[in-house]
């Protein structure tokens, strides 16, 4: 997928983008009122035992210390809705968070509560806002690293107004009436409310600490979604573009069914004989005996210069590919004998073959700049991971994985040259400066895009 002036891609696919604000208000009539001021009402207590009271017209929460995540839950269970809730924490509790579409069933962990979850995070990362997948799934799902002014919207030590709009695959929130994440997903689209109390770390405080909710009122009839806005987008959906993607000029540089917009990197045509493209991916096809074979490089027909592309990527053992960019046309040259092209790379591949170590990891500039990722960014192997490049105008660049900012350079600055000039490409004049250029998936096995 891509948007153009500030390109991208994503999911089995690829693409670009730009965006704007808001926060629309649905009419005050049809809320319900969660919370009576006087008791609970309504609510239930899950999964850890710590201490839930009403005082002063508050849901108070304290923390038990040596206790699991414990959750107060809405009985009933919500599908589309806006919901909306005023927030107090102690600073020195680990989190919190407002659980949403969220479940408790037998057959998943003996009835470990689990969903999607707005955070509340009083701690110097402040990603109060992001959205979490809680219960031992797949982690965040959006952080205020892909939206770093929402990092400002939320305030210790004070009253903090929370907006969570679900709409269909649709998942927005507000701090304060400023947008945080937007995420587009299928997993789940019904479920209870939740009020979390995180469970105590080793290095944490002792119990005591509490966390404070009041004002929680939901809508679910007669509600419309709040206008586009210009946040980042998460969207899990292979093939997919929001309306507010739409709006940011995305587009899909992968329709998910055709080679339509990509060619051999060398020659005329797509080359069939090295890709297949179904369900799966777009992936390097396999021999025989199912390992991977070193398949053509492909190439974008169109040159993008500034922008942000989106890829969803999966790795099986031992794989090792790449997604380069600013690659010049090289129709009228020969394919490299057992040498990759020369450009811009976000390193796709298994860090557990040997000899991978340094600027050749997952998600490093490759041969240049080693990426700042931990073990705890990434998917595990044969699960989908979502890699962002970040093609500023300035000639700024950055890296994200899974929601996570792995790497930023300059192109041109003194620390590039210098990077530059004591790796491999030293004799490469003006290495990664070109102005624009085509997007590249090398033709290695065991990745599927």
């Amino acid at each position: 997928m891509a948007k153009l002036k500030y390109p991208g891609i994503f999911v089995a696919l690829f693409f670009i983008v730009l965006t704007s604000k808001s926060s629309a208000q649905s009419s005050d009539n049809d809320w319900q009122v969660l919370f009576n001021g006087r008791d609970l009402t309504g609510w239930r207590e899950l999964n850890g035992t710590h201490k839930w009271e009403v005082k002063e017209g508050m849901i108070v929460g304290t923390d038990v210390h040596g206790q699991p995540n414990g959750f107060l839950c809405t009985e009933k269970e919500y599908g589309d809705f806006i919901l909306e809730l005023e927030v107090s924490i102690d600073t020195l509790m680990n989190n919190s968070g407002i659980q949403f579409r969220s479940r408790s069933t037998t057959d998943y962990l003996n009835g470990r509560v689990h969903g999607y979850q707005m955070e509340i995070d009083p701690k110097p990362q402040r990603w109060s806002g992001s959205i979490y997948d809680e219960g031992g799934r797949r982690g965040w799902l959006y952080t205020t690293e892909l939206n770093v002014p929402g990092k400002e919207a939320y305030k210790n030590n004070q009253w903090n107004k929370y907006r969570i709009e679900c709409f269909g695959t649709t998942m927005r929130t507000w701090v304060n009436n400023i947008p945080i994440s937007h995420l587009v997903d299928a997993e789940l689209t019904t479920g209870f409310i939740g009020l979390q109390l995180h469970a105590n770390n080793p290095t944490d405080p002792p119990g005591g600490n509490q966390v404070r909710f009041r004002n929680i009122r939901i809508k679910s009839r007669g509600i419309k979604p709040s206008p586009p806005d210009d946040i980042f987008v998460v969207n899990t959906i292979p093939n997919n573009l929001s309306l507010q993607e739409k709006t940011n000029k995305y587009y899909l540089l992968w329709d998910g069914k055709t080679s339509k917009g990509w060619e051999d990197a060398y020659s005329v045509g797509f080359p069939n004989d090295s890709w297949e493209i179904n369900e799966n991916g777009l992936t390097v096809k396999t021999s025989g005996d199912q390992s991977p074979v070193s398949g053509r490089d492909i190439i974008t027909t169109n040159q993008f210069g500034s922008f942000i592309l989106k890829f969803d990527f999966r790795l099986t053992k031992g794989a090792n590919s790449g997604v380069k960019y600013f690659v010049e046309d090289l129709k009228n040259k020969s394919a490299p004998v057992g040498k990759a092209v020369a450009a811009l790379e976000y390193q796709v591949v298994d860090d557990s073959m040997p000899g991978v170590t340094g600027n050749r990891t997952l998600g490093s500039l490759a041969d240049l700049l080693e990426s700042k990722k931990t073990r705890a960014h990434i998917k595990k192997t044969g699960e989908w991971n979502q890699g962002i490049i970040k093609v500023f105008p300035d000639k700024r660049i950055e890296y994200f994985l899974n929601g996570y900012k792995i790497l930023e350079f300059k192109r041109g600055s003194a620390e590039y040259l210098d990077l530059v000039a004591k790796s491999k490409y030293k004799d490469l004049q003006s290495f990664g400066m070109a102005p624009k250029g085509h997007i590249l998936l090398e033709g290695r096995g065991g990745v599927a895009y």
